[in-house]
């Protein structure tokens, strides 16, 4: 969805699913300790990174040279177009930069997020089934069935319970640990002084675990964001999953639509379980995930909810 949808670029499965490899050695090694030794996490890193720019340049050419046909602006048109809008060409190399960014901000943070709501609706069945009442009542499911055409923008948008549990698993499980700002102007925090210039780190999840609005912070509740707590409208800056201010995630709503879709067909087609005695580790570099991922076995479902055989027991497993 990242390279097709917001970078427009058509590359052929095959050469895909290679870039796909690179990319997730690039992502295993990229906060490695600086030290440039033949097979350290560093070199490996750094050569990910050259392969897959040679392969983005190739893409990034071939966008520029096929501009017919195309009726909407993605992500890259948008970046392109304001570097000339300020008088500035982006060279290759920054076009280079930007798209490994913004492949790195669409990919690695929705599959974090993605990976928590799965483990979440494992460990909370009664949430899962106060989803799928939401979905009935509103005329999505019916006989354990998508009704048809009911997949509308608005449709998702007006499942209240559904848009609750997405903020929960954002709270609890914010996939990035915080963000970079230049101060701009020199301020006092809590009786310390930050000059102007000065680069500063800002901890979301600290702000989650300690943001005196939140009760039992360690407690999976979707009803905290419900009508009658609405605990993230409490303040400002206590709930920032997607950071705040004016660099705010310019993806939030396209990560938001795609993690509800998602539940919305788990909670609907299939039933899964833990392929596991035990649920996983969780480290936090470079995104929230699972040490050795997450294995769950899905089962589809028909009409009658009963499950749908497979004609081989690998389409069961699977690991997120």
């Amino acid at each position: 969805m990242a390279i097709r949808v917001l970078l427009g670029f058509r590359i052929p499965d095959e050469e895909l699913n290679r870039l796909f490899e690179v990319y997730q050695q690039f992502v295993e090694n990229v906060f490695s300790l600086p030290v440039d030794l033949p097979f350290s996490g560093y070199r490996r890193g750094i050569r990910a990174r050259e392969t897959l720019q040679k392969g983005l340049e190739k893409a990034i050419q071939e966008k520029l040279q096929n501009t017919q046909g195309k009726d909407y602006a993605d992500a890259l048109d948008i970046l392109i177009e304001s570097g000339k809008e300020h008088g500035k060409e982006l060279t290759m190399q920054e076009l280079k930069d930007g798209t490994l960014e913004l492949i790195f901000a669409a990919y690695a943070t929705t599959a974090s997020a993605s990976t928590s709501l799965i483990m979440q609706l494992l460990k909370h069945p009664r949430v899962l089934e106060k989803l799928r009442e939401e979905l009935r009542s509103k005329g999505i499911l019916h006989n354990g069935c998508i009704c048809e055409g009911s997949l509308r923008l608005d449709n998702i948008n007006s499942l209240y319970y559904l848009d609750c549990v997405i903020k929960e698993v954002l709270r609890l499980f914010t996939p990035i640990s915080g963000g970079y700002r230049t101060v701009l102007q020199t301020f006092e925090l809590d009786g310390f002084q930050i000059p102007k210039g000065w680069s500063v780190m800002y901890s979301i999840r600290d702000t989650h675990d300690t943001a005196p609005v939140f009760k039992d912070v360690d407690v999976f509740d979707p009803d905290r964001f419900g009508q009658g707590r609405t605990e993230d409208k409490d303040g400002r800056f206590h709930y920032l999953p997607f950071g705040g201010g004016v660099r705010t995630c310019l993806g939030k709503h396209l990560a938001k639509l795609f993690l509800k879709a998602l539940a919305i067909e788990l909670a609907s087609t299939s039933r899964f379980e833990l392929a596991t005695r035990t649920f996983p580790k969780i480290t936090l570099v470079p995104v929230v995930h699972p040490v050795d991922g997450l294995k769950v076995k899905f089962f589809g479902l028909d009409s009658n909810q009963n499950e749908i055989l497979t004609e081989t027991d690998a389409m069961l497993g699977a690991t997120v």
